[in-house]
């Protein structure tokens, strides 16, 4: 893969990603990234859903901390009301 490539961002403020760094980083349509950007460097994340494995891992670790930490789902329900301002 090339060290360097240039774009230029259109109107609409849609860059192209070069063939290349796409195919070598496995993007497709639809890609969603993260963007962030300070003084002169933007920097283009790519962000990938878990795995139905790694989901139901996260999942049971919630889990085992909301209940040591005493929670129940009313109190879950409450706090989303809350900040939804209802």
């Amino acid at each position: 893969m090339k060290a360097l490539a240039t774009t230029k961002m259109s109107s609409k403020g849609q860059i192209v990603i070069p063939e290349e760094i796409r195919k070598k980083l496995g993007l497709k349509l639809g890609s969603l990234f993260v963007v962030m950007g300070d003084k002169d460097v933007v920097i283009l994340k790519t962000i990938t859903p878990p795995s139905m494995k790694e989901f139901d891992s996260i999942i049971g670790n919630i889990r085992k901390q909301a209940k040591s930490a005493g929670l129940k789902p009313l109190d879950i329900e409450s706090a989303i009301k809350k900040v939804r301002g209802r």
